[in-house]
């Protein structure tokens, strides 16, 4: 029996990700939007494809939940881009709100479904899209450090004339400003990059691994990056439909581990079938360690404003600082 696959939205993050799976032939594909025609004609135009790639993906898009019943795996990408004279608040509780109701449709047709989000600010709409969903937090899992993680590798082998495969890295943290690049981690072929690259040009490549997606929505001006998300998301979804048992930086509910407790943060997990086998807690620096826990503090006070106005989203949210006073 094929697995399946549900990615809802069929923008340019959900639109290139539904191809990248539909090239692995392991599962069938559903496109979700809410866009009449948008996911129909993706989902057509990936599956005359098979024949000249070479797979026999059934790829289906559609307005609605119905045919996503059943799903092994529910991607999130849907949301809304910040607009001019719009204040992060207010894109925070629109997309809050968009979160909220895939999530209530998506879960209710695929109930054992592990949900990856991928919607921003990815740490707070995980806090949502669990909530929401009333999963366990083993199958709700936010698709950020593997991404950040392959721009800081992308860009150390740039900076040494080396392979990516030689380059070994894990960031942590929220996915934003206060993510955490573990420097004193990071090898080369088995040499640590603080013996290759001067410290004030490693501070540098840190710097642009923050602004990485700032700095493609720059240069692109009517789009954010869509071409390393999707590999990104694809590679979560091998290691659980495929059961590999790989670990991976995401971001995940933590209940105590780096002394964390009750947000999301992106730290190394090993994911399996049924999502989140383990949180692997590697040993971190007291520098590491604080600026992990500023991060989470980050995303702590952007979940805050959402449960603060919670009544603002059709359908409401359940709380998501449970052990909060607000």
């Amino acid at each position: 029996m094929r697995h399946k696959i549900t990615v809802v939205g069929a923008g340019m993050v959900g639109g290139a990700l539904a191809q990248r799976l539909a090239e692995r032939d392991y599962a069938d594909i559903v496109l979700v939007d809410i866009v009449e025609g948008l996911p129909q004609g993706k989902a057509l135009d990936i599956l005359q494809a098979g024949p000249v790639v070479g797979y026999d993906s059934l790829v289906t898009g559609t307005n609605g939940y119905e045919e996503t019943t059943g799903s092994d795996v529910v991607v999130v990408t849907g949301g809304i881009a910040r607009k001019a004279g719009m204040s992060r608040d207010d894109l925070m509780m629109i997309n809050a709100g968009i979160v909220a109701g895939v999530v209530r449709q998506a879960a209710a047709a695929s109930p054992e479904a592990v949900l990856i989000m991928v919607s921003n600010p990815l740490d707070a709409m995980a806090q949502v899209a669990l909530a929401v969903s009333g999963f366990p937090r083993q199958r709700v899992i936010g698709m950020a450090g593997v991404l950040d993680t392959a721009r800081f590798r992308t860009f150390i082998a740039q900076e040494l004339g080396a392979s990516v495969r030689d380059v070994q890295a894990y960031v942590l943290g929220g996915h934003g400003d206060s993510m955490v690049p573990l420097t004193q981690l990071t090898t080369v072929a088995g040499v640590p990059v603080a013996q290759l690259i001067a410290p004030e040009r490693l501070e540098q490549i840190v710097q642009r691994t923050r602004d990485g997606g700032a700095e493609i929505v720059n240069l692109l001006q009517i789009s954010s990056a869509y071409c390393a998300p999707s590999a990104a998301v694809a590679q979560m979804v091998d290691a659980i439909v495929l059961g590999t048992r790989r670990i991976l930086p995401c971001s995940v509910h933590l209940e105590g581990e780096y002394g964390i407790t009750g947000v999301f943060s992106g730290v190394p997990v090993r994911l399996g079938a049924g999502g989140l086998v383990e949180v692997i807690e590697v040993d971190l620096d007291a520098s590491d360690q604080a600026a992990l826990r500023r991060s989470a503090a980050a995303v702590e006070q952007v979940v805050g404003v959402i449960e603060r106005n919670r009544d603002r989203i059709e359908g409401g949210l359940p709380e998501l600082l449970p052990h909060s006073s607000s």
